[in-house]
C-alpha cells in the first residue's frame, strides 16, 4: 500500500522540492543578508578625441601673381592667362568650364587634409576601446583595504583624468599590497568601439551598484556624498576567519586591455598591474567600488557565493 502510495506521489516530488527551495531562497532569512552598503568612486568621459586641424598651406607667385591662394582657394589670376589675358580660350563658357574644374580640385584637397586629420591609428572618431571588470574578495584580516579606499573616497580628484589615473593607481596598489589576504577574484573584458563602451561600462557598474543594499559613500566626477556611519555593535570589529571584503574595479581604456582569465594568485597579479599601468591619456573612465563600506563590517562566506557567484577561489 504504501509502495503504491510512493509510486503515485513520485512525479509530483521534484517539482515539490523545487518549489519549496525557491519559498526558501526567496523568503528565507538569508536573502536580506545577501546584500550590504557598499562604496563608490570614479569617474570620466566617453567623447570621441577632437579632430586635429591642419594649417591651409600658404603658396604665393613670384611677384604676386595668381596661384595657390592662403585658404586653399584659387585665385582668379590663375585663370586669367587662359580667358584672354596673356592669350588663351576667351569667352564665358571658358571662364565657367575653369571655375568648375579649380572648384573640384579644392574639394579634392580638402577632402584628403580631413581624412588625414581624422585617420588615427586608434580608428578616427570611433576608436577602439577595451571595457574591463576586475573583482577580488580578500579575507576579512584585510581591514586596512577598507580605510584605504575611504580615504580615497574623499580626498580624491575624480573630476580629471589625472586624478583617476591616480585614483586607479592607488586602488591597484592597495589591492596588490594584500596578496596573503587574496580569497577569490573574477575578471571579464570586452573590446568594443568608442560609441558603444559606455553601455558596456554602465553595464558591468549597474552590475556591482545593484548588489549593494545602499551606497553609504559616493564620490563620482567630483561629486562626494556621504551617509552618516552606522554605530557598531559589540563583537564587529572580532570578525572570524572565512569572513570577506569585495572590491571591484571597472575600466574603459583606449586600445587594448586583454586580461587573463583569473584562476590564481599570479593571474590576479597580472590582471591588477595591467589595469594600474593604463595612462592618463588613455582612460576614459574608472570605478571603484567595494562593499561593506564601513570598516569593521565584513560579508560572510555564504553572503559572499550567494551575492557573488561568478567569483573563483584562487
Amino acid at each position: 500500500m504504501v509502495k503504491q502510495l510512493f509510486q503515485r506521489l513520485k512525479p509530483f516530488l521534484k517539482p515539490l522540492m523545487a518549489l519549496v527551495l525557491a519559498v526558501v531562497l526567496v523568503f528565507g532569512p538569508a536573502s536580506g543578508a545577501w546584500a550590504a552598503a557598499g562604496g563608490r568612486m570614479g569617474g570620466g568621459s566617453f567623447r570621441a578625441p577632437a579632430p586635429r586641424m591642419s594649417p591651409s598651406p600658404r603658396t604665393y607667385a613670384p611677384g604676386g601673381g595668381g596661384g595657390y591662394y592662403p585658404g586653399g582657394g584659387f585665385g582668379m589670376p590663375f585663370l586669367f592667362p587662359f580667358i584672354g589675358i596673356g592669350g588663351g580660350f576667351g569667352g564665358l563658357f571658358t571662364l565657367l568650364i575653369f571655375i568648375a574644374i579649380a572648384n573640384v580640385v579644392v574639394r579634392g584637397l580638402r577632402g584628403a587634409t580631413s581624412d588625414d586629420d581624422y585617420a588615427t591609428p586608434m580608428g578616427g572618431s570611433n576608436p577602439s576601446v577595451a571595457v574591463a571588470k576586475l573583482q577580488v574578495g580578500l579575507l576579512a584580516e584585510a581591514r586596512e583595504l577598507q580605510d584605504d579606499l575611504n580615504r580615497l573616497a574623499t580626498t580624491a580628484d575624480t573630476g580629471t583624468s589625472q586624478g583617476l589615473a591616480k585614483l586607479l593607481q592607488e586602488t591597484t596598489l592597495s589591492l596588490l599590497r594584500h596578496p596573503d589576504y587574496w580569497a577569490y577574484a573574477a575578471s571579464e573584458d570586452k573590446q568594443t568601439r568608442l560609441l558603444s563602451a559606455e553601455q558596456e561600462f554602465n553595464r558591468y557598474t549597474l552590475s556591482a551598484r545593484s548588489r549593494f543594499s545602499e551606497e553609504t559613500i559616493s564620490n563620482v566626477n567630483s561629486q562626494i556624498t556621504q551617509a552618516a556611519p552606522k554605530a557598531a555593535l559589540p563583537g564587529d570589529t572580532d570578525q572570524a576567519p572565512g569572513e570577506y571584503i569585495l572590491a571591484t574595479v571597472v575600466v574603459a581604456t583606449q586600445g587594448k586591455l586583454d586580461l587573463p582569465n583569473v584562476s590564481s594568485t599570479a593571474d590576479l597579479r597580472q590582471a591588477l598591474s595591467q589595469i594600474g599601468a593604463v595612462s592618463s591619456e588613455n582612460l576614459l573612465a574608472v570605478e571603484v567600488l567595494w562593499t561593506p563600506q564601513q570598516s569593521g563590517e565584513t560579508l560572510s562566506s555564504d553572503e559572499l557565493v550567494a551575492a557573488y557567484p561568478e567569483l573563483k577561489l584562487i
